[in-house]
């Protein structure tokens, strides 16, 4: 995912921006002869500086008899201020916590852009220039679980955790489509299934963040057109290294499939064990979960059908 680092010049833009529209909805609602107080909240830890920032530029532009202030208290706020809005959760959040007279605002609002760039703020870049909003939340959840950061054996860990998810979850860079290099040649009179059995996978599921791995096996019937037995692999792990439910991935991989090689026919079976059900809730080892997905001519046809599940199933 591309970066773009804020400098602090573009801050304090964005800042006057949320300032002067802040101050146009507070004199339009309020009378201006008379003492008007607006009491500012800043969503931690993001918000706190914002909020700061933005009760001075609106003190500026303002009349005298305006007093634009933070509060830490959510149920005075008349106004809730975050540096930036990615999916919503936060402001939704907040929404059903108080009812503030001008809203949640932020500096940045990605649901309004659909902006994909992960932005960094210039007071999450260290000394040496990186970005360490990810790091920095990793040490949060060492303190969160009773852990010292500062132990020997945890001082690395929160860059290791970095580099770590960014290999889990590496799917999201890959172009899908561009994998697949078609072999013509040899294919055009083979129209029997083609079978790449218990290829291994590893996955986060989406709820818990927790692993799940196992194996998939897939099968096609190509139509004049074959590919390379290891791009199947590769498709398998550009999808599963991405946040994912079983059922979702066993679906991705045989639509890209049937989409990318024009095929008679696509079968995928996954078998994996889920984490989130072994290592918490429930508690239970030893069980699989299994998902399959048909589609062409192994999912119309009988014959197909039962002969690509007794192989799955071997």
């Amino acid at each position: 995912m591309d970066k773009f680092t804020l400098t602090m010049q573009q801050v304090n833009s964005l800042v006057c921006l949320l300032a002067q529209d802040l101050v146009e909805d507070v004199i339009t609602s309020r009378n201006t002869d008379s003492l008007c107080g607006i009491s500012i909240y800043g969503v931690p830890r993001g918000g706190i500086p914002v909020a700061y920032a933005v009760a001075l530029a609106c003190q500026k532009i303002t009349p005298s008899n305006f007093n634009f202030y933070v509060t830490e208290t959510l149920q005075e706020a008349h106004v809730i201020v975050d540096d930036i809005v990615d999916s919503g959760a936060t402001r939704l959040r907040y929404a059903k916590l108080h009812d503030c007279e001008f809203g949640f605002r932020a500096l940045i609002d990605k649901t309004q852009t659909q902006d994909p760039e992960w932005v960094v703020f210039p007071w999450e870049v260290g000394e040496d220039g990186k970005d360490e909003s990810f790091t920095d939340n990793v040490v949060r959840l060492l303190q969160y679980v009773g852990e010292d950061p500062n132990r020997e054996g945890l001082r690395g860990t929160p860059s290791r955790v970095a580099k770590a998810w960014a290999e889990w979850c590496g799917g999201y860079e890959v172009d899908v489509p561009k994998l697949f290099t078609g072999f013509e040649d040899g294919a055009e009179r083979y129209d029997q299934m083609v079978v790449v059995k218990d290829i291994p996978f590893y996955s986060h599921c989406e709820h818990h963040l927790a692993p799940f791995f196992g194996t998939v096996t897939i099968a096609y019937i190509p139509d004049s057109r074959i590919v390379g037995l290891s791009k199947l692999n590769r498709v398998v792990k550009a999808y599963a290294q991405r946040l994912q439910v079983q059922e979702r991935l066993t679906n991705q991989i045989a639509d890209c499939l049937e989409s990318n090689l024009k095929c008679v026919g696509v079968g995928v079976m996954i078998k994996a064990r889920h984490l989130c059900m072994e290592s918490r809730g429930i508690g239970q080892q030893g069980h699989h979960t299994i998902t399959s997905a048909l589609r062409g001519s192994l999912y119309s046809d009988p014959s197909c059908r039962a002969e690509f599940y007794s192989i799955a199933r071997s």
